[in-house]
């Protein structure tokens, strides 16, 4: 067996005790004082039998690594020390093995861990289940279910940084091999409420603080949101920022875990203006106003906010805006619509937020059920992971403590009888005799809340629907009548004159004994909560929405579907959804972990004993416990039980041949434990009490002492034989090694003292003869100086004679040339004086010229075109060459400019230049045209699939393609056309349906006529007898009109070798079919802004306003 697989056992090496059962005294003190003990050296859990009870560290520990999950892998639940996988892979065994649905239940107060604890379980699930693409990706989306839900459902409260406001039942589907095939969201209760208005030190769902952190400028842009939290008044401004938590990292998880779940990116940029949305509800303020009859009514102060809902969710402004202003109630085929004022404006605004986020997270859960359920039909296998609110006990305690806490009852009431069921059923599958157990039972208290006849709910609902005047308080009246004689009920006005006189419970307030203690509730807000009332103008206003989502999730707004029935309450709801939770529990297997918070500040290391003991008494631990010692405490299986303990005896030890329930009680009648002390059961042993399990251990322990110091002298002498005879062997190896060592020193020793003799004998010779050498060597090198000494003096005396002769015949020389060369500047001493002024002069002007060009260089001007900067020039008389300079150097510059053009970029500056020619100084649009390019074709015709019939049925290229008003001579005004430019002809063709009106050759274009104003009229005359010029000429107006008229010259010229008369003028006349109309511009103030009019005054004339 490898080293980590070698098994050990929930009593080895243990901290306190593992499992409660085993404590002894059992006592609270006592129970507390394990907690605490094991709490203290990082053991955050205890067992109770196979309950497990987890202490919430509030910091990080080593005990969840991949390592850890594969120690806990297959194997007994007992084995190991307690933990959380134990009981994972217990229920996940059972659940492949045995094929028995599993549920895991996890209950405890906020802040206790139960959320951490359901990811433990269902990550380590996911860890020991098969693989395989489909498998990874479907234990992938089941993971990544957990940031969604968390994000929306989920908030900062002041007992939790991450506390679940919602219950979550989940059920995880199996195939037959234990591969998850999928799973299926229910969720509970979520507490709506916090979207308008959170207690001091709490935050609202995370969501809304994610998205404003880790949203991008650009998407906070579209939801029309702000970084600044304190722009929101539903968001609370003292605790907005929560140490430790990074709200951006966490909404980058939320978009790549709805991402991973399947939600698509419309829907998720739905999600986000839904909650967009809410966010900005809560900005929307009120004032009051009075009509004319004297009703009050409310309106809205800043309608920005509410435009910018209204463009969130795709609806009309002003039917938002009525229906936060009227309510309109029908009773069978009569309507009436009553104002609403300020405070009904403002519960209408707070209702209308709660419901749509409520709703929104109804449909999350539905969007994620559908993404992870299983697709293909097969016969499933269910584990259940139950993660809801605990146990609530705060200073104002309402409806939703009240809700919560009745789930908590139930949840107490199932698992004390499925704890009670299973310890029944193994008793009868080990044929052990069952006895009663007394335990309290809280099915009084349950009785009291969901009576359908006298409960509180089914008061709540009664009050809710009767006629007349409904308030909390008449809500507490009825309870003090129907309730005051009950024994878990107390209210100040009940009729029981014990409770007169405690002032600590005021008078709005009633409190129920629950099993986890007294909890005071405070009516106000009961009546309201229940009803939870939308109205149905708001309803009926978001079904209006074109937002899908938002549409979708109002279904009642339908007017085809108007339900004039009252909807459920929400006590109703939850009550029932309480009891489809139970039955479907009561179908499973039970595994329980029981949470609980070491302290109120969430800080590690700190172990709060009021606050534990409080818990352990609420969560009914310690009866717990009672209930699995009040048969036999403790039960294991034979061979486990024999393999611990088979040393105690002699007839098992060190193997026992044979079943292992023979060996057992052998070893029990040997060991002399009396027989009232243990049974034995089919499969297990069952041991009384703890006591005689630790006689066990402490006799196991003793006996492992013994065989530790017979194993420890066993070995030792083995160890001293065997070192005695390595020793002895050794010891004849070393004496021949060292015989053999000693021969050889003596050797070498005499050798190296006769090599040393013979060294010093012809060292001696050697230096005589050395000496003999030198003698000889010293007397020949004397000869040898003395010889060069004498050559040496001989060498300088005949040097010192030739320099002195030398020195003679150069002194001759010099006096020679200087005597030469004062004749010859007597010579041409005239001769020189007449021509050096002209050779300065010379020299001069070239050194000016060189030092211009040098200057030139440095301050020549810039390499555009357009620069018409030039240097000064220097001297007067360099005017011509500066100017010719200038000139060749700006052609050069022109030239190296044009070698940069394009093919394309030369055409473009051909049509500019083309146009300059035609336009400038005649056309006063003109100079409006220079900057803007000339691209032609505008319409994208070959592109454009509404187009697409156009396109097909021209051949040619298209070079100009735009929008064009084409005006109608009966009335002046104008018509959107299609104008199309190609090589031989122009068309003009309908803008909507794309259908061809006019075809026109190029040849047949006489001229082109247009004013000189800021105007963008043209018309095309055509020739007489024409094909085209039947029906008259053509009159355009449009925004390009320089481009237009440029390429249509141009074009015109190219195919037909003819130049086009373009004639400006502000009157011309224009022939339509055979009538000639003349066009007659003039200066005049639009009402439209400087968009020019054209009007008909008369059959002859056409008048165009221009401004």
């Amino acid at each position: 067996m490898a080293k980590t697989e070698v098994k050990t056992s929930l009593l080895d090496n243990m901290v306190g005790v593992g499992d409660m059962v085993l404590l002894e005294p059992l006592s609270e003190d006592a129970f507390l004082e394990n907690l605490k003990k094991r709490f203290d050296h990082n053991e955050i859990y205890t067992y109770i039998g196979s309950v497990v009870v987890s202490i919430n560290p509030y910091r990080s520990l080593p005990i969840y690594t991949p390592e850890k999950v594969e120690e806990y892998r297959n194997r007994n639940f007992y084995e190991l020390s307690p933990h959380i996988y134990a009981l994972a892979d217990e229920a996940y065994r059972s659940l492949r093995d045995q094929d028995k649905d599993q549920c895991i239940l996890i209950t405890g107060e906020s802040g206790a861990g139960k959320t951490e604890a359901s990811k433990l379980v269902m990550s380590y699930v996911a860890a020991v289940c098969g693989k395989g693409i489909e498998v990874n990706q479907v234990k992938e989306q089941l993971l990544q279910s957990n940031p969604v839900l968390e994000a929306f459902g989920n908030a900062k409260t002041v007992r939790n940084d991450n506390s679940s406001r919602f219950g979550k039942y989940m059920d995880i589907e199996f195939d037959f091999k234990g591969d998850p095939l999928g799973g299926v969201i229910s969720n509970y209760l979520l507490e709506k409420s916090r979207v308008v208005r959170q207690p001091r030190g709490e935050r609202n769902f995370h969501i809304f603080y994610q998205l404003l952190s880790g949203a991008t400028e650009d998407l906070l842009r579209q939801l029309k949101l702000e970084k600044d939290f304190s722009k929101y008044n539903y968001l609370s401004l003292d605790c907005a920022q929560v140490n430790g938590v990074d709200d951006a990292a966490n909404f980058r998880t939320v978009r790549n875990a709805m991402q991973i779940v399947g939600f698509m990116d419309d829907e998720s940029q739905s999600v986000l203006e839904a909650v967009a949305a809410v966010l900005k509800l809560g900005n929307l303020e009120f004032k009051p106003e009075v009509r004319g009859n004297g009703v009050d009514e409310s309106k809205i102060k800043d309608k920005n906010e509410l435009k910018e809902i209204c463009e969130l969710i795709g609806l009309d402004q002003s039917v938002l805006e009525r229906a936060f202003s009227f309510r309109t109630v029908e009773a069978k085929q009569e309507k009436v619509s009553t104002t609403l004022n300020v405070a009904q404006a403002y519960y209408a605004r707070d209702a209308l937020a709660k419901n749509l986020y409520s709703r929104l997270f109804s449909w999350l859960v539905y969007r994620i059920n559908e993404s992870i359920k299983a697709q293909i039909k097969v016969r499933k296998k269910v584990m259940g992971v139950l993660d809801i609110y605990g146990f609530e006990i705060f200073e104002d305690n309402s409806f939703e403590q009240f809700i919560i806490n009745y789930c908590n009852e139930k949840l107490q009431q199932i698992f004390i009888e499925l704890t009670l069921k299973e310890e029944q059923e193994e008793y009868i599958r080990e044929g052990i005799e069952w006895t009663h157990i007394e335990y309290f039972n809280n099915a009084v208290i349950c009785d009291l809340i969901e009576n359908n006849t006298y409960g509180i709910l089914a008061m709540l609902d009664e009050e809710c629907l009767r006629p007349g005047t409904v308030t909390d308080e008449t809500f507490l009246e009825k309870l003090n009548q129907v309730c005051a004689t009950h024994q878990h009920f107390e209210s100040r006005m009940s009729k029981s004159s014990r409770f007169l006189n405690d002032t600590t419970l005021p008078h709005n307030c009633f409190r129920i004994q629950h099993y986890a203690g007294k909890v005071m509730y405070c009516v106000e807000g009961f009546v309201d909560k229940n009803n939870d009332l939308l109205y149905r103008d708001l309803s009926q206003a978001m079904w209006k929405a074109n937002n899908s989502l938002i549409k979708s999730i109002f279904p009642e707004g339908n007017p085809a579907k108007i339900n004039l029935k009252r909807p459920p309450t929400a006590g109703s709801q939850f009550k029932s959804s309480v009891a489809t939770l139970m039955r479907n529990l009561q179908t499973k297997n039970p595994n329980y972990i029981r949470c609980i918070k070491p302290n109120d500040k969430k800080a590690g290391h700190i172990f709060t004993e009021a606050l534990v003991r409080h818990q352990i008494r609420y969560l009914g631990l310690l009866e717990n416990v009672r209930v699995r010692r009040a048969g036999y405490a403790f039960r294991q299986l034979y061979e486990p039980c024999l393999e611990r303990y088979k040393m105690l005896c002699k007839q098992t030890w060190p193997h026992w041949r044979g079943q292992a329930r023979p060996g057992v009680e052998v070893l029990l009648n040997e060991l002399g434990i009396p027989k009232e002390e243990y049974s034995y059961g089919r499969s297990k042993i069952f041991i009384r009490n703890p006591r005689t399990l630790f006689k066990l251990e402490d006799l196991r322990k003793q006996r492992l002492e013994d065989l530790a110091t017979l194993i420890q002298k066993i070995y030792r002498g083995w160890k001293c034989r065997t070192q005695f005879l390595l020793m002895k062997k050794s010891q004849i190896v070393i004496s021949a090694w060292f015989r053999r060592y000693a021969q050889q020193k003596k050797y070498q020793k005499t050798k190296s003292s006769a090599i040393v003799v013979q060294s010093y004998i012809r060292g001696w010779k050697a230096r005589k003869t050395l000496r003999e050498l030198k003698h000889q060597k010293r007397c020949e090198e004397a000869v040898t100086t003395i010889a060069a000494f004498w050559h040496g003096t001989q060498a300088r005396r005949e040097l010192k004679r030739l320099k002195e002769e030398a020195r003679c015949k150069h002194a001759v020389a010099v006096i020679w040339a200087y005597w030469l060369g004062l004749k010859v500047r007597r010579e041409y001493r005239k001769f020189f004086r007449a021509n050096a002024g002209k050779k300065i002069s010379t020299f001069i002007v070239q050194r000016i010229m060189q030092k211009y060009f040098l200057d030139m260089k440095k301050k020549l001007p810039s390499m555009s075109p357009t620069d018409r900067s030039w240097p000064p020039r220097s001297y007067l008389f360099l005017d011509d060459t500066h100017k010719e300079l200038r000139r060749i150097f700006h052609l050069w510059r022109c030239k190296k400019y044009r070698d940069q053009f394009t093919e394309q970029k030369k055409l473009i500056y051909e049509e500019k230049l083309e146009a300059s020619e035609l336009f400038k100084d005649k056309k006063s649009s003109y100079p409006s045209s220079v900057g803007q390019r000339f691209d032609g074709d505008y319409m994208e015709i070959h592109t454009n699939p509404k187009f697409q019939k156009l396109s097909g049925s021209i051949e040619e290229k298209i070079i100009v393609a735009d929008l064009v008003n084409k005006i109608n001579r009966a009335n002046g005004k104008g018509a959107v056309r299609i104008f199309l430019l190609t090589k031989n002809n122009f068309i003009v063709a309908d803008a909507k349906s794309g259908q061809k009106k006019a075809v026109v050759l190029l040849n047949d274009i006489e001229k082109v006529s247009m004013s000189s104003q800021k105007d963008g009229f043209f018309a095309v005359h055509l020739k007489e007898g024409s094909a085209a010029g039947s029906k008259g000429d053509f009159l355009f107006s449009s925004d390009r009109l320089i481009e237009v008229a440029t390429k249509l010259y141009r074009t015109a010229q190219s195919s037909t070798s003819q130049k086009i008369n373009i004639e400006i003028s502000d009157e011309f006349v224009v022939l339509f079919k055979q009538d000639k109309v003349c066009v007659k511009f003039i200066q005049g103030n639009q009402k439209n802004g400087n968009i020019p009019t054209c009007k008909r005054k008369n059959n002859r004339l056409l008048e165009v306003a221009v401004p």
